[in-house]
């Protein structure tokens, strides 16, 4: 009686794991065959940011900015959510939030993040980078970067990184401002205490 309970559980548990196999093979030949995914290709998936070095059978690699390979298994790729940076085209449009004070001009402020940008080598000339208003925050005048990179492989934060110290050296020189939060605190004078 034992044996053959214990054998059905394993036979169960065998049949799951080779369902979780297959699985992963059909999901393999679906990833080949649709061509969603290729090798090379800047993948996003779960938080983990990487270029995918191979598709295999069961599993695809992806290898992250630290030089770590990750085997992810085909069905998770074909299950979860992916952004796939260069499915249709290499360049990608970056956004970069950056905040002046009222006191600043956001015309002079705005040209100012175009010509770091522009500065920039890896920062694509066409589309070209653009400069917005995104509306009158709480503390300071909104303002956004937008521009085009074309080498997502390379890194996304270290362009970031390098726009951010040039946009703030440009506004040191200039003289304008980025703002810390700023509250008014209004004291009511405290009634005087009754003489004991």
């Amino acid at each position: 009686g034992g044996l053959t309970v214990f054998s059905g559980a394993l036979g169960v548990g065998i049949g799951f794991g080779l369902q979780r196999i297959a699985s992963n093979f059909v999901s393999g030949f679906i990833l080949i065959g649709d061509r969603s995914i290729r090798p090379g290709d800047v993948i996003t998936i779960d938080e983990r940011f990487g270029v995918v070095r191979e598709l295999r059978a069961r599993y695809i690699v992806v290898r992250d900015r630290d030089g770590v390979d990750t085997l992810i298994p085909n069905e998770t790729i074909i299950t979860s959510q992916v952004i796939n940076w260069s499915y249709a085209d290499r360049a990608i449009r970056l956004k970069l939030a950056v905040q002046i004070s009222y006191e600043d001009n956001p015309r002079e402020a705005m040209q100012l993040l175009l010509e770091a940008a522009r500065s920039h080598p890896r920062v694509e000339p066409a589309p070209e980078p653009a400069a917005r208003v995104m509306g009158f925050g709480e503390s300071g005048i909104d303002l956004e970067l937008r521009y085009w990179i074309r080498d997502p492989e390379d890194g996304i934060n270290n362009v970031r990184s390098d726009l951010y110290l040039a946009i703030w050296d440009a506004f040191r020189a200039a003289g304008i401002t980025i703002p810390y939060p700023q509250r008014d605190v209004h004291l009511r004078a405290a009634s005087a205490p009754a003489d004991g």
